[in-house]
């Protein structure tokens, strides 16, 4: 198996670049992020690879690093998604953001992919909730408030301060992160009113 390419760009395709590896070229199928990253042709690139060995075809699949390709795999172990809607995932999302909205419960940011709707967005939250903090940038605490309020068993405080500010036409990943930031500064037994005030401070920051 290919784990690995280091060579020249060669030339660019619609969604694949030509990786020139001594003399001998490789057709890599990138994210449409990845590609517009790449170097001019005749510049020296390094691409994360994934093999995908069919009985009627071998496929390569290009990355930025490992954490991409982790997450490609991690996509198609999903019902419904397969190689060509992983990439437009990745084409879209950083591998950060991807693990973000899983583990938000964020649908709408999943949903902008080309060909992924709204229900192969719920599946993918939900099959991959438990391995996407891991790999997310949001703290604990925030994901601990957008999962109880999804839930709806959030303390009445988070819940209505959380619904307070998704009713001023903030996202709820928006809203349930700067109430998770309320929550440190003011301590869990902060009022509704509280939450929402320093919840509107942290959101104009």
């Amino acid at each position: 198996m290919i784990g690995k390419l280091k060579g020249t760009i060669d030339s660019y395709g619609e969604d694949y670049v030509i990786l020139d590896v001594h003399g001998v070229g490789y057709q890599v199928h990138c994210p449409s992020r990845v590609l517009q990253s790449l170097p001019r042709a005749g510049e020296a690139a390094v691409l994360s690879i994934e093999t995908l060995v069919r009985e009627d075809l071998i496929r390569l699949y290009g990355f930025s690093d490992d954490t991409g390709r982790e997450w490609f795999r991690l996509l198609m172990t999903v019902q419904g998604v397969g190689a060509k809607v992983a990439l437009a995932i990745l084409g879209i999302l950083k591998a950060s953001e991807i693990a973000n909205a899983i583990a938000l419960g964020d649908k709408a940011t999943i949903s902008r992919a080309p060909g992924v709707g709204k229900r192969v967005a719920e599946r993918i939250i939900s099959e991959l909730k438990d391995k996407a903090p891991s790999y997310a940038s949001v703290d604990a605490e925030t994901i601990s408030v957008s999962q109880t309020v999804k839930d709806n068993v959030a303390v009445r405080p988070v819940a209505e301060a959380v619904s307070a500010l998704t009713n001023l036409g903030y996202g709820q990943p928006q809203a349930s992160a700067a109430v998770a930031r309320a929550i440190q500064s003011a301590g869990e037994d902060a009022s509704t009113e509280t939450l929402i005030r320093l919840g509107l401070k942290e959101l104009a920051q």
